[in-house]
């Protein structure tokens, strides 16, 4: 039984499909790829797998649970989503110590705590820039405080969408190797939205490659980038290539 599994899920907005019977399942501690360029269904998949939205048609399993559009709370700690502004997801007048536990006790119950300095211990930041305003640090040590929070209530999913695209080179492999270590580590299954290939390609163990709301190839990789079978993976991959 598959941790995760979505079931040919699809979404429209009026006459815009978003998503178009999309498929996959995602095992614990495996990271999953979702690539492509924008608007091509990646972000709105994130939204339904996250309870946000509710699929038009297709369904969600949890654990070969289905799960409802009105999920209870033990199922909305367990998918946790991480956005990519992180600043803008944080109340800017509120201490991001402050912002973390708001969240705690809204999933977990008024009464729980998280312990902030383990939780910056655990991404790798000093526990006094918790005291802070999201305006006072930096993009990274924002992203990684938005990490921080999603796994101060110990989700068995981690949904990242676009979380390095506003980040330095540098910043994105220090979060992508954290991202890494924390599946690693935790047995945590996370589905990692880009649109860079290269970036999806050396982090995840299986990609996901949309276009127009639907999967046109999927597969390990390594064997996505040396030999693509649909033109438009072709394509992602060449453009990765005239950059570098």
């Amino acid at each position: 039984m598959s941790l995760l599994e979505g079931k040919l899920l699809s979404r429209s907005y009026g006459p815009v499909q978003a998503l178009d019977r999309v498929s996959f399942t995602l095992e614990p501690g495996e990271i999953l790829g979702v690539a492509g360029e924008s608007g091509c269904g990646k972000s709105t998949l994130l939204r339904l797998i996250s309870g946000l939205e509710p699929p038009d048609t297709g369904k969600l399993l949890l654990r070969g649970q289905a799960l409802p559009a009105r999920r209870s709370r033990d199922q909305l700690r367990a998918v946790q989503l991480i956005f990519q502004d992180a600043a803008g997801s944080f109340h800017p007048r509120r201490r991001i110590a402050d912002s973390i536990q708001d969240s705690v006790r809204s999933l977990l119950g008024r009464d729980s705590r998280a312990d902030i300095p383990a939780l910056c211990a655990l991404v790798g930041l000093d526990p006094a820039l918790a005291r802070r305003y999201p305006r006072e640090i930096s993009g990274g040590q924002c992203q990684r405080f938005a990490i921080a929070r999603a796994m101060a209530v110990e989700p068995e999913v981690l949904l990242c969408d676009e979380i390095t695209s506003a980040l330095d080179t540098v910043s994105q492999a220090q979060i992508a190797e954290l991202l890494r270590s924390l599946c690693r580590r935790r047995r945590m299954a996370t589905v990692f939205v880009s649109h860079d290939l290269a970036l999806v390609s050396g982090l995840c163990s299986h990609l996901l490659v949309m276009r127009q709301g639907r999967v046109v190839e999927e597969g390990p990789p390594d064997r996505l980038v040396s030999a693509p079978c649909h033109p438009y993976t072709r394509r992602l991959i060449s453009s990765v290539l005239e950059l570098q």
